[in-house]
């Protein structure tokens, strides 16, 4: 069994044949995050989730690039998590099991929001806070940022953040920032783009979660979940240990990480 903690089959690209993306993929013992990246993508991630009995999940979060056109509103997002439990606000959720993506992007002129972007990343931060969900955070050309924040926000109010740093493309001793801070490795098939076998080999396996981003970062045309497999392999000849120990601990990490 594996598990892709990030993907995004609630995304456009999928509307035609979403139902037989994922019954190919639950058909190959492979389940999914869906991740919301606005309202509205985390809603029908919600919706999919609610679909299936098992294997399906999914998570709420406005991603900083649509920072400077979508406003948060943190009631309106709870309310959507919320949907996704069928007890009552004191019961754990069943469908929505993270806040995300969010984060920081500071590529070409996303930049130009930063403080907006800084803004609602703290508003969706507290929101995982108070929903007691683990976060899933974007960094783009900005991990100076996010770290400074992070680690501000964990020493100031003294809290225990569980997080994941989704697509990363840092160097080793960004990692190690991360790492030292608890958060979990998001490896996915940008490593076909950055060399991460540094990052890949030194970090602990304990501390990896399996991602495809798909629609997107595949070597076919349209990435889907099954293809997950392929990241595992990777890590696997990088770290020259077996399939079988990748897909055991990276699917512990993820069912310990998301609480499924």
């Amino acid at each position: 069994m594996l598990i892709d903690t990030h993907a995004h089959v609630n995304f456009r690209a999928f509307n035609h044949d979403f139902d037989e993306v994922i019954k190919r993929s639950l058909g190959e013992d492979v389940w999914m995050i869906n991740v919301g990246s606005k309202y509205e993508t985390s809603k029908k991630a919600v919706e999919i989730a609610g679909k299936y009995s098992k294997g399906v999940y999914a998570t709420i979060g406005l991603h900083p690039i649509h920072a400077e056109d979508e406003q948060f509103d943190p009631k309106k997002y709870k309310e959507l998590a919320l949907s996704g439990n069928k007890g009552d606000e004191n019961k754990k959720l069943e469908k929505v099991v993270a806040i995300g993506e969010i984060g920081l992007d500071y590529f070409k002129n996303y930049g130009e929001f930063k403080d907006k972007q800084k803004r609602i990343f703290l508003q969706q931060l507290d929101l995982a806070r108070e929903l007691d969900l683990p976060v899933i955070i974007h960094c783009r050309m900005a991990h100076q940022n996010l770290y400074e924040i992070l680690k501000l926000k964990i020493k100031s109010q003294k809290l225990k953040i569980n997080g994941v740093i989704h697509c990363f493309t840092g160097d080793w001793e960004q990692a190690k920032k991360y790492l030292n801070l608890g958060f979990y490795l998001g490896i996915n098939g940008i490593m076909y783009k950055f060399d991460l076998k540094e990052v890949i080999k030194k970090a602990p396996l304990e501390k990896i979660l399996l991602e495809t981003d798909c629609p997107y970062l595949g070597k076919e045309e349209r990435n889907e979940p099954v293809f997950v497999r392929q990241i595992a392999k990777e890590i696997a000849r990088i770290k020259n240990i077996s399939f079988n120990e990748v897909a055991q601990i990276t699917t512990q990490n993820a069912q310990t990480f998301f609480a499924i």
